[in-house]
């Protein structure tokens, strides 16, 4: 008998006390491990999370999290050859291996790298703008993100064992969470290889992952109003999940990826002889055999203007008839089998279903030509494409999850989107073509039912990921039949899992709260001027007010004559009269702005580095000649940097009239050294 793969529970690996669900090897058939997850303690794996893993995680700011993913995914991607020789055993080719292999170490990579330059170094994060909530300041709103005090459950399905993991775990563990992860049993084998490599490291906080090998069992009996389940898998299983006590009494978050008939459509403007048509059916090509089509992202449906259906389906069978079918260790071999024979049965009575409305234009879903494997023993099937026949209905309510796709015809551009919407909500869509009018009426029309749209010509093929590639920094995830789910898209999948706040408070507290400066609170104004404080002695509100400076009409003149901005408000004062918002000569604001910074700025070598942006730049009050400006100048925010030597700050500048009228209102940015004089790091 094969070994039973374990469990990593509470802090130490766990084997199930029957004997398993034997786990064949999709090429070969044989036995290569037992899965299971009998006698479990579900109870004390939902408490190790909340009690161990959820605290020790929150301690961290969002830079630590941050460089512990970066971490993760360097030592992880140093054991690649042992995940790509098991990968084998699922039935990947060496392409599939690497999308979700390599893809799922590039989504850490992705989230470690956002978490360093998009998140403070801190545990909380300030959404928006602080709202004024009375006349006199004195009271503001700010909406903020916390974590929250439960787990985050990963339920994933069987085709993407590394990258569905760590595509949920990523985003997860940067919003604070601990996560406990339940791989589909068929491939979770591959998952624990990956988790022990993760625990033997030691990087992670202990109970900030947890894993799950064979059936849920009482797991979700354990969460409450605190805890997630990100779910990717089947409709009927989801339907199952979202009717559980949890999830309908008890608060549980449930986002679902479920089942997705996405389609790829060819514009009304393409012709055989445009590079457009071969993108199209090179696009349906790769989705239908790339993972052997066991994706939620592959094309379906392939809808394509009446008078092409006849080309596109040649063309389309003409490159299936190129990819070889077998063995996944033979270098020669573009498509392995599916990942069971229980799956590949599955698409096949989803095929005989197909054939209801449609003919078959290439493959045979019962026979295929293998190399170097047993086609009876390993779960191969044939790439197969159908061609509807008019007025098809199957093909928007069945998929095939496999390498199945139907060709459909439409007329117009608005039959293509009334056809794309009966998928009744998918992940993606995809539009080849180069015609601007159409690309813009095609996405507007197929928004709504997708969670993505990739609009592809001529143009932008070089650089597409293709139709079939969820990215980490856009949103994975579609309405409707597609689940209703959202992951990824960058630091939105941080905050989704996040709970979002509205705190109301004076704008001292509100500053104490959240760790930034809030308008209306108090300033520190000292003898030293901030220039001169390191990062270590600055603190948030330390301020200088500067003196003032007039402006004349000299500084207008010789600024437009040095920058070439001789714009009517500033050289012509009769035009500039006749102007209903300035009356007269104006400076430039981006004079005001520059004279403001020779207000603030200290000039001599010290700790603040470089000045590497402006934010949020409004002009309020025009500034006219020989009226005078000064500027109160606030550090607002401050945000160490954990890999060098300096750190970011965000200063609050206000410049004001002499009518103590603010002119001009921006966030100053600047890189400030830790510690002045700088010490040597070498």
């Amino acid at each position: 008998m094969s070994a039973l793969v374990e469990s990593y529970v509470a802090g130490r690996w766990v084997r199930a006390t029957d004997d398993g669900t034997p786990v064949l090897d999709a090429t070969t058939g044989e036995e290569i491990a037992r899965v299971s997850s009998r006698g479990l303690d579900h109870a004390a794996l939902v408490a190790h999370g909340r009690d161990v893993g959820g605290p020790a995680v929150r301690r961290l700011t969002f830079h630590e999290r941050a460089g512990l993913l970066k971490a993760l995914a360097k030592h992880l991607g140093q054991h690649k050859d042992e995940f790509y020789a098991l990968s084998l055993r699922t039935g990947a080719t060496q392409r599939d291996s690497m999308i979700d292999i390599d893809g799922g170490l590039g989504t850490v990579f992705s989230y470690a790298s956002k978490g360093t330059r998009e998140l403070p170094n801190d545990t909380v994060i300030l959404d928006g703008s602080v709202e004024t909530l009375g006349r006199g300041g004195t009271f503001v709103g700010q909406h903020v993100y916390t974590s929250r005090r439960g787990v985050a459950v990963a339920i994933n399905a069987f085709n993407f064992p590394v990258w569905g993991m760590l595509e949920k775990f990523a985003p997860a563990f940067l919003a604070g969470l601990p996560s406990i992860v339940k791989p589909a049993s068929q491939t979770a084998y591959l998952t624990e290889a990956v988790v022990r490599r993760i625990i033997e490291a030691g990087i992670l906080p202990e109970g900030a992952l947890q894993l799950v090998c064979g059936g849920a069992g009482t797991l979700l009996d354990e969460l409450d109003e605190q805890d997630s389940v990100a779910f990717t898998g089947s409709a009927h299983t989801a339907q199952v999940l979202r009717n559980h006590p949890a999830v309908l009494r008890r608060g549980v978050r449930l986002g679902v990826e479920a089942d997705s008939l996405n389609c790829s459509i060819l514009g009304l403007d393409i012709t055989p002889e445009d590079p457009e048509f071969d993108l199209f059916v090179k696009g349906v090509v790769t989705e239908m055999t790339v993972k052997a089509g066991q994706k939620c992202t592959a094309i379906r449906r392939a809808l394509v203007p009446e008078p092409l259906v006849g080309a596109v389906t040649e063309a389309i069978s003409a490159r299936l008839a190129t990819i070889t079918v077998g063995n996944p260790a033979d270098p020669s071999v573009r498509m392995g089998p599916l990942a069971s024979l229980t799956q590949r049965d599955e698409v096949r009575k989803a095929v005989e279903a197909l054939r209801n409305s449609a003919e078959i234009g290439y493959g045979d879903p019962n026979r295929v030509d293998v190399v170097g494997a047993d086609p009876e023993r390993g779960a191969f099937l044939s790439p197969v494409l159908l061609r509807a026949r008019p007025g098809a209905t199957e093909p928007h309510d069945v998929e095939p999850f496999g390498p199945v796709s139907t060709v459909l015809s439409y007329a117009t551009t608005d039959e293509a989107i009334a056809l794309a919407a009966r998928g009744k909500g998918s992940l993606v869509a995809s539009l080849v073509t180069h015609d601007p009018q159409i690309a813009r009426a095609v996405t507007l029309g197929l928004a709504p039912w997708h969670g993505r749209v990739l609009v592809l010509d001529r143009d932008d093929a070089a650089e597409s990921t293709g139709h079939g590639s969820p990215l980490p920094v856009l949103v994975h995830g579609g309405p409707g039949r597609a689940g209703g789910g959202e992951e990824l898209g960058g630091i939105r999948g941080v905050l989704h899992q996040m709970q979002r706040t509205a705190v109301q408070a004076s704008p001292d507290m509100m500053t104490a709260i959240g760790g930034r400066w809030t308008r209306g609170s108090r300033r520190t104004v000292g003898e030293v001027h901030p220039f001169r404080k390191s990062l270590a002695e600055l603190e948030i509100g330390d301020s200088i007010v500067s003196t003032a400076r007039t402006v004349t009409l000299a500084d207008v003149e010789h600024f437009a004559e040095f920058t070439g901005d001789t714009f009517y408000a500033h050289t012509d004062a009769e035009a500039a009269a006749a102007n209903p918002l300035f009356g007269g000569i104006v400076a430039h604001g981006y004079l005001v702005v520059s004279l403001a910074a020779g207000l603030f700025v200290d000039p001599d070598p010290g700790p603040v580095l470089a000045n590497f942006g402006v934010d949020d730049l409004r002009f309020l009050t025009p500034v006219k000649a020989e009226d005078s400006i000064r500027v109160t100048l606030t550090v607002k925010q401050i945000t160490p940097r954990s890999s060098a030597d300096y750190g970011e700050v965000r200063w609050d500048a206000v410049v004001t009239n002499q009518d103590d009228a603010p002119v001009a209102t921006y966030d100053v940015l600047t890189l400030v050294a830790k510690t002045w004089p700088q010490e040597s790091t070498g």
